[in-house]
């Protein structure tokens, strides 16, 4: 008989609530703990998940507060406030810090299992919450780069025409406009994108790929502009993250953990392909890239060291 888990999610707004809803139809979790200081909205959100999942599941989703943690195979921080339109991610880095110190001070009496950091600037934040609750070994991370992964891999399916599953490759770094497309390791239908585009006479050249790159950088500001948030894209990223960890599944993913050397980084927060499973990401995977990819990499590290330094 399959093991019941119980995830919690602190910070149920717009992306936390739709976390809880992708959790539950997919029946990944079979108990959701909802964290909020605004507990009418939570209430709220309770009822209505509640009320969708009858005919599809049975997952067990309720109000609670820190001590409910207790016991949680995966806690999922997304405390926050949201980006505006024109602002970047770090624009949000000293609020949500705050909010972030006092979500620590809270859950650890309660907890020390795994911990997923969603909330902006998830890079910065994925960091600070595994320094200050003592964990730096991979048990506390952040969803990084998986969501830009997401859109590079949806950009690069609809240039060349194939289905997404046939497109593989990650974007890796920080979840910032400094963020790179690891075009080493894309590939479609299993061969590399250049042979692929070659064979089915696709234009394929560094135009294109650049194209393509930086089109992935404004997706997120672009979907702000338009309807002020999102909340959909990173909640599917975060159940398919939150399915590896409940079911130990190793998948890998371009997700951010404390760098201890690698490329130069050092303190902070990146994103790798990484095996995620039951201990959070158990190992980076840094093989094979090019001197470029390596040294765009070192330089987006000392650029995010250095602003960290001054937190």
């Amino acid at each position: 008989m399959k093991k019941k888990n119980k995830v919690a999610i602190i910070g149920v707004g717009f992306v936390g609530s739709s976390i809880a809803y992708a959790l539950a139809m997919r029946n990944v979790a079979d108990e959701i703990v909802l964290i909020d200081m605004i507990k009418d909205k939570v209430d709220g959100e309770v009822l209505d998940i509640a009320h969708g999942i009858a005919e599809i599941g049975d997952t067990k989703i309720y109000q609670g507060e820190y001590p409910d943690c207790k016991g949680a195979d995966l806690v999922i921080v997304g405390a926050g406030r949201g980006r505006k339109p024109g602002e970047s991610r770090l624009d949000l880095t000293m609020d949500n810090i705050n909010i972030a110190g006092s979500v620590v001070d809270g859950l650890k009496p309660y907890y020390d299992g795994v911990i997923m950091v969603v909330a902006n600037p998830v890079d910065i934040l994925a960091q600070k919450i595994s320094e200050k609750i003592g964990q730096t070994n991979g048990k506390v991370f952040g969803t990084g780069c998986m969501l830009d992964t997401s859109r590079f891999l949806r950009a690069i399916a609809n240039y060349v025409g194939t289905p997404i599953a046939e497109v593989e490759g990650f974007i890796v770094g920080e979840h910032t406009d400094a963020q790179i497309a690891l075009w080493s390791h894309v590939s479609v239908c299993g061969m590399p994108i250049a042979d692929y585009c070659s064979a089915n006479g696709i234009e394929w050249n560094a135009d294109v790929a650049a194209d393509i790159a930086q089109r992935t950088k404004t997706m997120g500001a672009d979907i702000i502009k338009r309807k002020a948030r999102t909340h959909y894209g990173i909640a599917t990223s975060v159940c398919y993250l939150a399915d590896a960890v409940l079911n130990d599944k190793k998948i890998i993913a371009s997700v951010a953990s404390p760098m201890h050397g690698e490329f130069g980084a050092e303190g902070v927060s990146m994103s790798v392909p990484s095996i995620v499973g039951a201990g959070g990401v158990e190992k980076k995977i840094i093989e094979g890239w090019t001197p470029e990819e390596e040294q765009a990499f070192a330089a987006s590290a000392a650029g995010l060291m250095k602003f960290s330094a001054d937190l």
